[in-house]
Formats: structure tokens, sequence, C-alpha cells
């Protein structure tokens, strides 16, 4: 009677929550943000829903002003919080919707004490970085932690992912919070999985363990034990090396991994689960995970790393972007294509080409860096263009987007990608000479994308058209996104912009041929753009990437991979399937389209500076 009494009160208890607190050592970048998803992603499997929250130690209040080469891309979430693309692998691993508490930074936490201090909060106190700050940072964990991610469940596990590297300066106010959290939350609730680098220099072909060693050391002189340590190495390790860890930095022979580079991302769940980090963490949290783990526990992620591994066929996708010198800065949208091109039985082949060597006002001593940037575009399968900010460049793309248009190659354009087609096809079909966006030349004859008054308050942080928002799709009209999307009344996706298509023109626009299929709920600004008579010619003004998963891609990302290998017209007439013998069978069934291989020369010899047609000409760059 005693018994069942108390497991009735255990039931009626909430349940407690368990932190997973991942660290770095040595260097950034060395993969914490995919280790920390990968932990969520093993839980995840075994049926424990989990959130996450990142830590970045800067001042700046959210990612929203870096530049792209500062941090790579900034991620937008649903509530329109502009944060680091580490937030974009948990929702990708996780499938979850996380909001902008989930990222944590230095100002955000001093800007809250600052206003606390302002109304008088502290009662006249003294206030300072300890206990003030660090006991902010703590309630501010334990209240994200509450919130449901997906289906409304309250999470089990909280990720902790703690930005830069122990032994920074930033870094150490949050350093302190975790320290007292530890026993804040009890020790059974509480793990410290600490990642760091072993290099392996050529001189002498052995891993080196002395850079682990210090920044153990350092983490423990700062208050926290690690109790699991992952190695990132460039190839695996031997079980010698992983007992000098052991021995050097107090943990047991079992809570030291090896993560070497893999092949993709989707075999570090794999590699880590194979680890037994599974089993270390059911004993150490005191997890409910059913034991002994079997296949079917990872089916789904073993089943997208082999298939990523052993596809066949090739699908090369050109980026025309502003960003291309850092690779992350468009980490999402590379993302989103790797993932079409895995349900589409396609390997990826990625080519980054700088907008503004399309340009024919290049530097005379940079005309090899013009005729390649035109060699990639010419030999794509596919062309996206992808969004940005300012004037560098956007001749560039609006040349792309014509030489898509007008060759019949497969293309997207996303935001200014959009913009950039749009502007084109009024310059060189509607007869609009020199139209462009207000963003770059404000007394524009004939503006066809201007800005939002609304959203240029002179504040530049938080203020653009940001978030999640719903996109109308217009009654009766043959739209190929449409159908991509599976034919609904409208579709939810997330923005990020200052500018929109000018309204006045989109009549004339559409009468010379261009489909505005789909509107913000008020029927005011355009969001996706269609040509008929083409494989695949769409532009939207949302970011599609960032809703993107692996095991479910998003449907314009979808088309263009589709498109460019011909088997888009097949997967809408069998209502947006694909068999497993069409996946693995690289043949084309798009043939009432033909998708035009135009050489090299007449590539750029027929794209005129100002936009228009020109005939072919050796001597027309010197012009």
């Amino acid at each position: 009677m005693c018994s069942r009494f108390m497991s009735t009160i255990r039931h009626q208890l909430p349940h407690t929550m368990k932190y997973i607190l991942v660290t770095g050592g040595v260097i950034s970048g060395v993969g914490k943000g995919v280790i920390a998803s990968s932990f969520g992603t093993l839980l995840n499997c075994c049926g424990i829903d989990v959130t996450s929250i990142k830590i970045d130690p800067y001042i700046n209040i959210d990612a929203g002003t870096f530049s792209p080469y500062e941090h790579g891309e900034v991620y937008v979430l649903d509530d329109g919080g502009e944060v680091d693309l580490d937030l974009g692998n948990y929702e990708r691993f996780l499938d979850i919707s996380l909001c902008k508490d989930n990222n944590i930074t230095t100002g955000k936490i001093y800007k809250q004490v600052i206003e606390k201090e302002r109304r008088g909060d502290y009662l006249g106190k003294t206030v300072q970085v300890v206990p003030h700050i660090t006991d902010s940072i703590q309630e501010w964990v334990e209240r994200v932690a509450q919130r449901p991610v997906k289906d409304d469940k309250k999470p089990q596990v909280c990720v902790i992912e703690l930005g830069g590297t122990i032994g920074d300066i930033e870094g150490m106010p949050f350093v302190e919070a975790f320290r007292q959290f530890q026993f804040r939350v009890k020790r059974e609730n509480f793990c410290v999985a600490h990642v760091s680098l072993v290099p392996m220099p050529r001189s002498t072909g052995e891993p080196k363990t002395k850079p682990t060693q210090s920044s153990v050391r350092e983490l423990r002189g700062l208050g926290l034990s690690p109790d699991l340590i992952v190695c990132r190495s460039e190839r695996p390790i031997g079980q010698e090396v992983k007992d000098k860890i052991s021995n050097f930095c107090h943990v047991g022979p079992e809570q030291v991994i090896c993560i070497p580079d893999l092949s993709s991302i989707y075999h570090v769940p794999l590699e880590m689960e194979a680890n037994g980090v599974l089993s270390f963490l059911k004993d150490r949290l005191q997890l409910n995970i059913p034991d002994p783990f079997t296949k079917q526990t990872m089916q789904r992620w073993r089943e997208l790393a082999n298939r990523v591994d052993n596809t066949r066929g090739e699908v090369k996708i050109s980026l025309v972007g502003k960003y291309t010198k850092l690779e992350d800065s468009y980490a999402s949208v590379s993302k989103s294509l790797q993932h079409a091109a895995i349900a589409a039985g396609f390997k990826l082949n990625l080519k980054f080409i700088e907008a503004c060597h399309l340009e024919r006002n290049i530097k005379k001593d940079n005309q090899l860096l013009y005729y390649q940037a035109w060699q990639e575009l010419c030999n794509s399968d596919g062309v996206i263009v992808p969004g940005g900010f300012g004037s560098r460049g956007m001749e560039g793309k609006i040349r792309a987007c014509q030489w898509c248009r007008e060759n019949k190659k497969p293309f997207l354009g996303i935001c200014l990608g959009m913009q950039a087609a749009v502007i084109e096809f009024a310059r060189n079909i509607v007869g609009c000479e020199g139209a462009n966006t207000t963003e770059i030349e404000k007394d524009v004859k004939h503006p066809l994308v201007i800005d939002m008054p609304e959203h240029h308050t002179g504040t530049m942080g938080g203020t653009m058209r940001l978030g999640k928002r719903t996109t109308i799709f217009k009654e009766n009209c043959t739209s190929t996104i449409k159908k991509l999307y599976g034919s609904p009344k409208s579709v939810d996706e997330r923005h990020r912009h200052r500018y929109e298509i000018n309204p006045e023109y989109v009549q004339r626009l559409e009468e010379a041929g261009m489909k505005f299929v789909g509107t913000d709920e008020e029927n005011k600004r355009m969001e996706i753009v269609e040509l008929d008579n083409h494989p695949y010619y769409v532009g939207v003004q949302y970011h599609p990437e960032y809703l993107s998963r692996p095991l479910k891609p998003s449907p314009p990302f979808m088309g263009l991979i589709l498109a460019s290998v011909g088997k888009l017209k097949g997967y809408l007439n069998k209502g947006c399937r694909l068999s497993p013998r069409e996946m693995s069978d690289n043949s084309s069934d798009d043939d009432d389209i033909p998708v035009q291989t135009t050489n090299l020369t007449n590539g750029i010899n027929n794209i005129h500076l100002n936009g228009t047609a020109t005939s072919s000409s050796n001597d027309e760059y010197e012009k």
C-alpha cells in the first residue's frame, strides 16, 4: 500500500530537468555545435525530449548586426530572433523550434541586470558579477530549459553549449555561473562534456595530448570537472592515447571518446553511440533509457548516413553569393541543398561563385576570375542566388538571373536573389531601363525594389521584417512551387529583409509573363515569383533554408535539385513522391522542357554589361 502510494506521488511530481554542458578547449571551431546536437540526437532516438541553449560570450545583444565573415550566417528563428548558426544545427538535428531566449549573450545578461538595477530591484546593493550576473545566467538557463520546443511537451534534458574556449576572458562569468549551477541542481542532474582538439603534427605523425591536458587542467581549476572528454582529431586515436588522457585528466578510460573527421556530420551521433555515450548518460544522469540498445535505436540516422555515403549520381549547383570567402556564410543554404540532394538520391557538388566576378566591369588584372566564374556557372546543373545586403555584387547576381532565364537553367532566388530576378526581368523584358533597388540607388527612375518604412527605424538591430510569417497562395493559379508544398492555401516561412518588390510594377511584370503566385496575408507584399515555360525559375522573399531538415527537405530546394537532374515533372505527377528506383536512376524524365547546356563563350558574350542581349564577339569584354 505504501509503495503504491509513493509510486503515485512520484508519477504526479514534475520530472527533474537534466543538463549537459558542452565546453571547448584548445581552439574554437572544434565542432562543439555538432557534438552538442549529437547528444540531443542520441537522446531523441531513445524517446527523450531535448532542448538546447547556445551561450555566446560576446557583448552584442544578438547576431543580427554581424558581418557574415564574423561568425558565418545569421540564423533566424520563428519569433524573429537573429542568433548564432549553431542553433540551426540544433533545430535540424533535433527537428525542434527554438526561440531567441535559447541564445544567451553577455549583452543580454548585462542588459537584464542593468535594467533591474535601474528599477531598484537590488534594493541599493552593489551590483557585481558574483552574485548578480552569475545568478541571472542560472535563472535564465532554468527558465528557458522548461519551455516546450516540440509538440508542446516539456523537455527532459537541456544541452547547453558554451561558446569560445575555456580560458577566454569573455567566458569567465559563465564558467563561474555553471560552477555554482552544478550544486544548485545536484550532481545527478548535471554533466559536463569537454570537446578538445588532439592535433597530429606532420613532423611527428603522432597525436599530441598536451593541449587537451592543459585545457582540462584549466577547466578543473575553474571548478568544473569534465565527465566526458570528446577528442576531435583528423584520424582515429588509439587506446594508448585515450589511456594517457585518462591518466592525466582524472577521468576513466571509458569517459574518453574520439570523434575523428568523418565523411559527413550525420555519422557523428552514430560514432558517439558506438563509443558508449548512451550507456554513460543513462548511468550518469539516471535517465530512463531502454537497455540494451539495438540497431533500431538509431535506424533513421543510420539510413541517412548510409544514403549520403552511397549515392551514385552527382548534381552540380552553383551558388552566386557575396560572402563566398567563408562558406559558413551560407551554412543553412548549403545544408538545405544537401537535404534535398540526399532525398533525390544524388551527391551534392556545390560551387561557390563570387557575384562580383560575373560583372563586366571587373578589373583587367582579374579577367581570369571573370572567365573562371562564368565557366563554373555555365557548367552547373542549377543555380541558386541567396540573400545579402548592399551594392557589391548586385549586377553579378542580376546577370546570373538573366543567364538562367534565357538558357532555361533551373534557378532559385532567395530574398535579394528574388529581387535581382525581378529587376533583371523588368530591365530586359518589361523595358524598364536602368531598373534597380532603392537600397543601391535612392533616386532610380524605375524603383522595382523599395524599402519598408516601418523597418527603417534608424536602429539596425532587430528591426527588419523577421521571423515566421504566412504566405498566401493565389487562388486558381498554376504554380510549381505550390505543388511542391502539397497545394496548400498558405505556408509559414521565416523572413529577414528590409526591402520588398514595388507593388506599383506588379501588373506590368505579370502582363509580361512573370507570375507572383504568393503574397502576404494583406495581399500587399510579393512573396513568391515564377516563370512559365521554364524547367524551374522560382524566387521567394522568405528564407526557406531555415526550416529545412535532413529528413524533411525544404520544398523550394527540392524543386531546384529535381529540376537540375531532370526529375521534377515526374515528381510532381506522382504527388511529390520518389520511389527508391527513381532515386537510384540518374536518367531524366523531363524531356519536354529541355535544359540548355550553353557553351562557355555564348554564356559570357551574350550578356552585355547593362544586362541587355548582344551579339557574340570576342572583343566585347575589352569594350
